[in-house]
């Protein structure tokens, strides 16, 4: 709704305007899209969004622009959103869409007493966030109902998290490809700027660039920098007399195609100084230094604010009288330093002329400025919204005591509306003024306790999804308690720190500080505290192999737990015992235990417990086989994590893992597909847990860009479920690309890597060895058939020494209890491959494979019968091997598994089993330009109805050419036809289209 007036005129970007006005047209006829709009400081960005807005008002759209801004290492939560939820509150004509969603008051401060007096902050800040996303989705989508939209995100580069977060959610869970109803889209369009200079390596935009540039809706335009001729029409427009053409070949020269520079080197030609100045600060602060030295105030005033700033704020802190305010703001407006909102704010008309001001500060002039802000908008109330603002000016004002507080505040408005990133640096920002705070500053209460704050940091990092980050917090509260300190409240610092070194996979530390923690307690009289250290010791014991003493202690705390009647430490430590006891979690045993468990947890109110308790319910099941009984347990423990606010702690992710694992073993990958972009979404710090199936689906799809994607994964720390899905993926993509070389070392790698401190490997060692094996034995035959015995004769000897550990891990599992169903299928085609490899291709063996795959793994079990069918054919029993490799055909092209399902033609071809489609007939499939169009859109699973409106065609006759393409691919159904275009090289993969 707010237009920036430039008094400067519109030079070149003729295709980019063209791009831009096509998504306005396509956006009022229904069709949303987004696109991110790149480009380094003063390349133009804002001046095109301008133009585009201007178009886009004209043709009678709703243009709402948000605001990123930089506030130094914390941020204010939803900043863009609330100023574009903060305009249309303004606009009467949105007061009953917005009266229809009351969450989204939540984002512009509405309910916060009500938050403070309800239930637990935890409690609400997973559910909480993810209605509010949903919410925010929603009221787009009824707004587009009442006018056409376009949203306009400016400096991407600023956003705080949970802005980021918010726009990946909106983007990436297909709201702007959602019908609404009446067969059309939303009539919605996203523009997001961004500076691509500023986003080094590690820049926190960078891999939310990356995942929304792959989504079908979304675009990227960089703009690059202006042609030479265009800068110099520019310049040639923005002076009214003639230049000199040497002066413009300079300025030309140093812009090198920032307009920004251009009009800045253009203005300073007319300053005493003459000559270029060495900076673009430089150049800044001389235009700034011609103002009268009211006007100067004003815009150092400005510059501690921010990048915009209220009239009535900048009045305040200016002090001046308001005709020499408006004076000076004409000046400042006048050359181009200011631009007026008509929201009533102003702004600089570029963030590097702020920096500059800003920077040329003395310091105490600038100390004493933040210190005014930070005054005045306390004066207007302790709006829990701006405690981040006077959090920042207290800081740099250096008021250290009242920047603790407003931290403090900032933190708990951050986790009242789901920002657990936020929240985490405010009260990291709070610990780091803690000692220089007097003491008479420091907060009351609960808060008084640096070590509580602490934890409470440390529980922050953990619903972040920064694992590491929240065992840094935990030792630093360990480092707090003193010698002096309760023994409790030692004691339980020790245990919490052993549950978040299991977190990262540091088993021996966990050990040894559950151990500390038991042993700071007396077991008699039994105490809640010992009993947690207890139930803490148990689990760090099960996972460094010392499962004598874990069942020992389980048993011993169980009892001092039914004796104080500890609900909640009877239900965990019940999943324990369901863990160790018998058969373990598989039996029916088992499951009565963790049943008992999750209704005890569920009655304690310990959402964490019961999550335990559902997850090792799920994973039961699953390592049982029984796959659709898993589904229900792991649905239900979702749901509890985001009522309890605990999306991103270790058995939620746990149970994400593994309902992706569960549909991508029944052979639903499209569902798992959508799932893991819906987790992604919600949870972006979720890692391997939501990608890893994904990547799975996509290397088994042919998608080229899986291996790149699961490398990403192993970069930088170590984290052992990223290993996990890196080491499957990555063993399998060598498998697939014939290099047995890499296959072993992929997979010696990942076991050394995933096996822990105690030595004990991991249970996906069985897995990793039976895909490196598959590799292995075409290498020996291939060395066979060359007649070279030396290399089968190493082939061989590799082949069973690899087998033999995955024998023993098969055998004892993880708990020390046999592997399940799908354990023992994996080992029975570790040894099929093993015996291809020393003595050729056993059809018994074979057999025994398909058979322990019939669990329900469709891909493998389709992968397998072809591997039978090659057995069955060397063994000359044809009429069997066409069964098999017809079967596992069948299921490549139901699963769109494209390298299979080639796999299987060339099989039946090389076999003369039977026909295998085109391909079998020889030479290339003709489909003319119209048909391939309708191809790439039918792979994205498109309808017809689809594929007419954006072909501009009718879906009779989009029918027509889907029936054409059919008929030539010699395709059953449309998903036939995707596959087999895909093996023709009629389609390839699109980079990122799986993940």
């Amino acid at each position: 709704m707010s237009q920036t007036v430039f008094a400067t005129p519109f030079i070149g970007r003729e295709e980019e305007l063209a791009r831009l006005f096509g998504v306005l047209e396509r956006a009022r006829g229904g069709e949303s899209r987004a696109v991110l709009i790149a480009g380094d400081a003063g390349v133009g960005k804002t001046r095109v969004l301008d133009e585009v807005a201007t178009r886009a008002a004209h043709s009678g759209m709703t243009v709402l622009t948000g605001h990123c801004v930089d506030l130094g290492d914390v941020g204010l939560p939803y900043l863009p959103f609330t100023e574009i939820l903060g305009l249309l509150a303004a606009d009467e004509r949105f007061a009953a869409v917005l009266a229809a969603h009351p969450l989204v008051d939540r984002l512009l401060g509405a309910g916060t007493d009500a938050d403070e007096a309800g239930p637990a902050p935890r409690s609400g800040s997973g559910e909480g966030r993810l209605r509010l996303f949903e919410g925010m989705a929603a009221l787009l989508a009824d707004l587009s109902d009442v006018t056409p939209l376009l949203l306009v995100l400016e400096d991407l580069h600023w956003a705080d998290q949970s802005s980021r977060d918010l726009l990946r959610f909106l983007l990436s869970r297909g709201f702007l490809q959602r019908s609404t109803g009446n067969g059309s889209g939303h009539r919605l369009a996203v523009l997001a700027s961004y500076r691509a200079d500023d986003l080094h390596r590690r820049h926190p935009l960078r891999p939310l660039l990356a995942e929304l540039v792959r989504l079908p809706a979304v675009d990227r335009l960089e703009l690059r920098p202006l042609a030479d001729a265009e800068v110099t029409r520019l310049l040639r427009a923005l002076e009214g007399r003639p230049l000199p053409d040497a002066t413009v070949r300079r300025i030309v020269e140093r812009a090198e195609g920032n307009a920004f520079y251009a009009e800045e080197l253009l203005a300073a030609t007319d300053t005493e100084a003459g000559g270029m100045p060495s900076g673009l600060a430089d150049l800044l602060l001389i235009r700034v230094e011609q103002l009268p030295d009211t006007a100067q105030q004003v815009l150092r005033t400005a510059a501690v604010a921010g990048r915009r700033v209220e009239h009535d704020l900048l009045r305040d802190a200016v002090g001046l009288p308001e005709d020499e305010l408006e004076s000076a703001l004409r000046e400042a407006i006048g050359h181009q330093l200011l631009v007026a909102g008509d929201d009533g704010a102003y702004a600089f008309r570029h963030a590097l002329a702020r920096e500059a001001v800003y920077a040329d500060l003395l310091p105490g002039e600038r100390s004493r400025l933040h210190g005014a802000f930070a005054a005045l908008l306390a004066g207007r109330g302790h709006r829990a919204e701006t405690a981040a603002e006077r959090a920042h000016h207290y800081r740099e004002s250096h008021d250290l005591g009242e920047a603790l507080a407003a931290s403090l505040e900032a933190a708990d408005h951050a986790r009242r509306v789901g920002a657990p990133a936020e929240e985490l640096r405010h009260l990291e920002a709070l610990l780091d003024l803690w000692e220089s705070v007097p003491a008479t500053a420091l907060p009351s209460g609960e808060a008084a306790d640096r070590v509580t704050l602490m934890l409470r940091a440390s529980a922050a990092a953990a619903h972040a999804g920064e694992a590491h980050r929240a065992v840094s917090l935990t030792r630093a509260a360990l480092a707090g308690v003193g010698q002096d300190a309760d023994s409790e409240l030692a004691a339980r610092v020790r245990y919490t720190l052993a549950g978040t070194l299991m977190g990262v996979d540091s088993l021996t530390a966990a050990f040894a500080y559950s151990s500390e923690a038991l042993a700071m307690t007396p077991a008699e009289p039994p105490t809640p505290t010992w009993v947690w250290a207890a139930a803490t010791h148990v689990l760090a014991a099960r996972q460094v192999g010392d499962s004598d003493t874990a069942l020992r202690v389980a048993r011993q705390a169980l009892r001092a737990a039914e004796q104080l009647d500890l609900t909640d430490a009877r239900a965990d430590l019940l999943v324990s015992l369901a863990n160790l006891e018998g058969d373990g979690r598989r039996s029916a045993a088992g499951r009565a235990r963790l049943t008992e468990a999750r209704e005890l947890a569920r009655r304690g109110g310990n959402a964490p417990v019961e999550m335990r308790a559902l997850f090792t319910l799920a994973i039961g099941a699953f390592e049982a086989g029984e796959l659709a009984e898993c589904l229900p347990w792991l649905a239900e423990g979702l749901d509890r994590a985001r009522r309890a606010g605990l999306l991103s702690s270790p058995y939620p992710l746990e149970m994400r893992y593994l309902q992706l694992l569960v549909l991508y073993t029944l052979g639903r990958w499209d569902e798992c597909l959508r799932t893991a972009t819906t987790d992604l979404a919600v949870l972006p710090a979720s890692g391997g847990f939501a990608v890893g199936p994904a990547l799975y689906v996509g290397l088994a799809r042919g998608d080229k860009g899986v291996a790149d994607r699961a490398r990403t994964l192993i970069e930088g720390r170590f984290d052992w479920m990223a290993a996990l899905v890196a080491g499957i993926v990555l063993t399998d993509a060598a498998v697939l690309s014939g290099d047995a070389e890499a296959a072993v070392a992929r997979l010696r790698s990942s076991i050394e890597a995933l096996t822990d401190e105690a030595g004990m490997l991991p249970d996906v060692t069985v897995r990793l060895t039976a895909l490196a094996l598959t590799a292995v034995a075409e290498a020996a035959a291939t060395a066979r058939r060359g007649g070279d015995e030396a290399a089968a004769d190493r082939w061989s000897a590799i082949a069973t020494e690899l087998l033999e550990p995955a024998r023993s891990v098969a055998l004892r599992g993880a708990t020390g209890v046999p592997q399940g169903p799908e354990g023992r299928a994996w080992l029975a085609r570790a040894e099929a491959e093993w015996a291809w490899a020393t003595t050729g291709p056993d059809p018994a063996a074979w057999e025994r494979t398909v058979a322990a795959f019939g669990y329900g793994d469709a891909y493998e079990l389709a992968r397998c019968r072809l591997r039978y069918a090659q057995a069955l054919l060397a063994a000359g029993r044809r009429e069997d091997a066409a069964t098999e490799a017809r079967a596992a055909r069948e299921t490549a092209v139901r699963l769109g598994a494209a390298p299979l399902l080639e796999r299987a033609d060339d099989l039946l071809r090389r076999g003369r089993l039977t026909d295998a489609g085109p391909a079998a007939r020889g030479g290339p499939v003709a489909l003319t330009a119209r048909e391939r169009d309708v191809l790439r859109l039918l792979a994205l699973g498109r309808s017809n109805r689809q594929i007419g409106e954006e072909l501009f065609i009718s879906g009779k006759t989009a029918s027509v050419h889907v029936s054409n393409i059919l008929a030539k691919l010699s395709a059953a159904s449309r998903t036939e036809a995707v596959a087999i275009a895909y093996r023709e090289r009629l389609l390839e993969p699109e980079i990122g289209a799986s993940g």
